[in-house]
């Protein structure tokens, strides 16, 4: 009887130990993962903040600055659940050194079982959002040469955005979509139609004004020049 209580005894001793090098040994991977989503989080967050402050004509440049954006709203999310999981397990580590051995010997497989699938789901979250990002960063160099081209959006306060009623919305979306409808090729067929419309002073005019100061006179030069 002794032996078989001895045999048991150093069986769990034995898959205790190992359970716990294997957590701690995934801690630890999973912590150097993290720490390079941090890293490509900031180089991806620069980027696409600059790029905001940018005025972007080029389509293709804008759905690159929507494929960033999205993988790094992808990483800062899985970066977050990353953060309140490692919380939550420190409290059940707390909670669990204020309780005696014989409470945990039970469960202890039953734990492990749902501790491994918890983990595995967690690190395939942050393996897809790391190669996400770092598919990401390769293809931004690139954008970034481009992104120097740009022209800087000047910051005005007062007449860069519409008022209706309490509600403020930024004007820059719309005057951006009217620039690049502006600047499309002629497509054969009835002349397009992009219409301007809102409740009476909201700012329509100002709108199209802001529109024509973009088309300055060398600017509009050199767009006359590119047409055949």
């Amino acid at each position: 009887m002794d032996l078989a209580i001895s045999a048991v005894t150093g069986d769990l001793a034995s898959r205790f130990i190992s359970f716990l090098m294997n957590k701690y040994a995934d801690r630890l991977y999973s912590e150097q993962k993290v720490e390079r989503l941090q890293q490509l989080l900031l180089r991806v967050h620069t980027v696409v903040e600059e790029a905001d402050g940018r005025c972007i004509t080029n389509s293709c440049m804008l759905m690159q600055l929507k494929q960033l954006s999205s993988a790094m709203y992808q990483g800062y999310h899985v970066l977050d659940n990353v953060r309140y999981k490692q919380h939550k397990e420190a409290s059940k580590d707390l909670v669990s050194d204020s309780s005696t051995s014989s409470d945990y010997i039970i469960p202890f497989k039953r734990a492990r079982t749902a501790y491994s699938s918890t983990n595995k789901a967690s690190n395939s979250r942050l393996q897809s959002a790391l190669e996400n990002l770092e598919g990401a960063v390769t293809d931004m160099v690139e954008f970034v040469v481009l992104l120097g081209g740009c022209e800087r959006i000047s910051r005005r306060p007062y007449d860069a955005y519409l008022q209706v009623d309490n509600f403020m919305f930024g004007r820059h979306v719309e005057k951006q979509k009217i620039i690049n409808f502006l600047l499309q090729e002629n497509i054969p067929g009835p002349p397009a139609v992009l219409p301007v419309v809102g409740g009476r002073g909201v700012g329509k005019k100002t709108l199209v004004a802001h529109v024509c100061s973009y088309f300055a006179p060398e600017r509009r030069r050199s767009y006359e020049n590119n047409i055949p």
